[in-house]
Parts: C-alpha cells; sequence; structure tokens
C-alpha cells in the first residue's frame, strides 16, 4: 500500500464507521507541532484554521502539556462531589482576568451556552421578577451558539436547524448589527441579549461600529443581561483578551470555551458577578466532569499566559500584516470582501475563483489548511504563535491558488 493508499483507506474506514455530520478536507492528520501538521503520508501542512480558535496558542505547545502531564500524574477527576485543590484558584484566576467575580465551569461550548441561557432565565425569575415561563432572550441571525436544541432553536442556518424540531422556544431573533430592531425586541420579559462580538461560523461577521456599545447601554436601560458569546472570539484571537474590548464594552455574562482548554481538553465556563450566577443552589446544574483536576490545571496555564499579554501582541501585530495582505486581494478582484479583526479573517472567493470549498481544497494541495463556510466564504484563523515568515508563506499560497 502507497502512501496515498493510506490516506484513502483512512478516510474509507471513516467513512464506514462515523456519522457522516461532517466534511473534513481529504487529509489524516498524524502529529503536529506549533503551526504546522504532519499527515500520515508525511507531508507537512501549515494550520491555518487552529481548531475554530481551540488551539490559539498552538498544536503541542509544552508548557500546556506539561501542565497536563504533572496533573495527570496527580489526580484528573474528582466530580463535583468532591472539591480538589486546582478548583479554586482556576475559578479565582479566570474571574479576574474576565475582570469578574464567580465561575461557573463546564466543558464545551455548547455547554457553556446551554449554562448562559439557564443562568439569564434563572436570574429573570428569581432577580428581575420576570412572571414564570414568560422569559425571553434576544439573540441575533447568523449566529452560532453550538448544537443543541436549545441553541438550534435559535439558529437561521437551515443545516443546524432542519428536521430537527419541536424547538425550544422563548427567544426573538433579530438581525445582527440592526440596533432599531434590537431595541424594539426588547420588553419588559426579556432577560437577556446573546451576542456573539464576531460571528465566526457566519464568515466572521463584525458588527458596525457602535452597535456593542449601544446594545450596552440599551441592556442596562432595560434592566436586561448582555451574554457575549467570547468562544471563539475571545482569549486573545481578535488582538485582544476579549472581542468586546475593542468597543470598550463589559459583558454582564462572559461565555468562553476552545482556547480556554489550550487544544489539549474541552474547557469552559460561564464568567459573571456574584449576584448573577448566585442564583444557582445545589442540585440545580452541574456537569461530572466540568472544572475537573486536568481541565483545571490547563486552563490556568492558558490564564498565566494570556495575562503576559503576549499573545493578544502577537494577534494584532500579525492581524494587520494578515489583513493587509487579504487587502490586496480584494483590491485586485480576486476576492470580494473581507472581514475580521486580529489573526481572524473570513474571505469572501470572487466566483469566478472557484468556491469556499475548491479554494480550501487547492490550498491543502499547497500544503496550507483553511475552512470553508456558506459556499463562497473561506476563513483563516492561524494560531497565535504562527511565525511571520510562515503567516507570509501561507497567504503566498492563498494568492498563488487565486491566480494573483
Amino acid at each position: 500500500m502507497d502512501a496515498r493508499e493510506t490516506t484513502e483507506a483512512f478516510i474509507a474506514s471513516a467513512d464506514a464507521h462515523s456519522a457522516h455530520n461532517y466534511h473534513p478536507l481529504p487529509v489524516v492528520v498524524a502529529t503536529a507541532d506549533g503551526a504546522w501538521m504532519t499527515d500520515v503520508e508525511g507531508r507537512r501542512f501549515l494550520d491555518m484554521l487552529a481548531g475554530y480558535s481551540a488551539l490559539n496558542f498552538g498544536h503541542g505547545n509544552r508548557r500546556l502539556i506539561e501542565a497536563a502531564k504533572a496533573q495527570m500524574d496527580r489526580v484528573t477527576l474528582t466530580s463535583r462531589a468532591f472539591h480538589h485543590d486546582r478548583f479554586a484558584d482556576f475559578c479565582r484566576e479566570l474571574a479576574a482576568l474576565c475582570g469578574m467575580e464567580t465561575v461557573l465551569p463546564m466543558n464545551t461550548g455548547a455547554e457553556a451556552v446551554e449554562t448562559a441561557v439557564k443562568t439569564a432565565r434563572k436570574w429573570g425569575y428569581r432577580v428581575k421578577g420576570v412572571p414564570a415561563e414568560m422569559a425571553k432572550i434576544v439573540v441575533a441571525g447568523n449566529n452560532f451558539h453550538g448544537r443543541t436544541t436549545t441553541v438550534i432553536s435559535f439558529s437561521t442556518d437551515p443545516e443546524a436547524r432542519a428536521d430537527f424540531g419541536p424547538y425550544t422556544p422563548g427567544f426573538e431573533i433579530v438581525p445582527y448589527g440592526d440596533l432599531t430592531a434590537m431595541r424594539a425586541a426588547v420588553t419588559e420579559n426579556t432577560v437577556a441579549v446573546l451576542l456573539e462580538p464576531i460571528q465566526g461560523e457566519a464568515g466572521v461577521l463584525v458588527p458596525p461600529a457602535g452597535y456593542l456599545p449601544a446594545v450596552r447601554e440599551l441592556t442596562r436601560e432595560r434592566n436586561v443581561l448582555f451574554v457575549a458569546d467570547e468562544i471563539q472570539s475571545g482569549l486573545g484571537r481578535t488582538g485582544r483578551t476579549f472581542a468586546c474590548e475593542h468597543e470598550g464594552v463589559v459583558p454582564d455574562v462572559y461565555v468562553l470555551g476552545k482556547a480556554l482548554g489550550g487544544g489539549v481538553v474541552p474547557v469552559s465556563a460561564v464568567v459573571s458577578s456574584a449576584q448573577v450566577l448566585g442564583v444557582f443552589r445545589p442540585g440545580e446544574h452541574g456537569s461530572t466532569f466540568g472544572g475537573n483536576p486536568l481541565a483545571c490545571a490547563v486552563a490556568l496555564e492558558v490564564i498565566a499566559m494570556l495575562r503576559t499579554g503576549e499573545y493578544q501582541r502577537r494577534a494584532a501585530s500579525l492581524g494587520e500584516r494578515l489583513h493587509r495582505e487579504l487587502g490586496l486581494l480584494k483590491d485586485s478582484g480576486h476576492v470580494t470582501a473581507v472581514r475580521g479583526r486580529g489573526l481572524w479573517a473570513g474571505v469572501d472567493i470572487a466566483p469566478a475563483y472557484g468556491t469556499g470549498r475548491e479554494v480550501s481544497e487547492r490550498l491543502m494541495e499547497r500544503g496550507v489548511l483553511v475552512k470553508d463556510t456558506h459556499g463562497v466564504t473561506v476563513r483563516i484563523a492561524p494560531p497565535l504563535v504562527v511565525s511571520e515568515e510562515d503567516l507570509d508563506w501561507g497567504l503566498a499560497q492563498f494568492r498563488a491558488v487565486l491566480g494573483a
């Protein structure tokens, strides 16, 4: 069996024994280090996706791997039935990083969003005084907050939503960036506005300047929680610790995930004030693995790394380089739009140069891995540890596949 047959055999076996809920590029990764991955054929690829921001600190980051190994030799799981010696430090340090008071840890981003929804509803009933079963949450069209039954109930993406009903009520959908629609949607029974400061899955959509501060003002006026889903946009990706910071906004609730686990373990959390998260009483919400010792050990190292500001500065400086080069492709007509902030971009391919999927496949053949979304868009989000030289090389391959 030659190398190519090895790849095909791996993919055929996966197709035979797994549900076809993804359409991955035809590459089988075997090892990875930093911003680079190597497949089963020994071919190297520059990772320009970073696990949708889960790998902000790169593959196999030694600091994170060592933290995980050290904890694995001690204790990995206790469940929340017992205390463990990493939990208090994790909650204290993450709350401090967010400028908040209280942390409710979970595992995946979708779990954290579900937790935020439950938090907002319970706060609405117990603190705001909304009548029972009347709580409403305002969300934005084209959102992506996960794939649970509740979350897809307020999705506008047919692929995520179709054939999964009946759907969970209690959500009002308004156009992203439309403040007039937002104002009209907020009523006395609204308990929260849930937004991505930058919509990642939708194609890295940045809202109009002033939109987030206006939403923040509106939610304060109406006694409504502003919940910021920073699962993809947070923890350094945009050049700040949180994307909300670019507009000087501090939400009532942060929803975090992906990079919080350093690409090593799934870690997510809802972070807020003691008043908001204080609505929970023992037994009302939980997770066997949420806040486990291994997760806390890795996340504590992530928090310490973010406190240096190094990764935020890299994302900002390399992001300027990224957007400058992509802007030239827009000027030349090879792409129709470039959006994003920091080391994160959504690029709409001009129809003459192929679909997003076709461009992603051509880039794969040249040793660069990205991923398409919504037909025409290619998302670019390399690890924050990528070197200038590697970023330039990856962008050169992008230009080459477009004939620029």
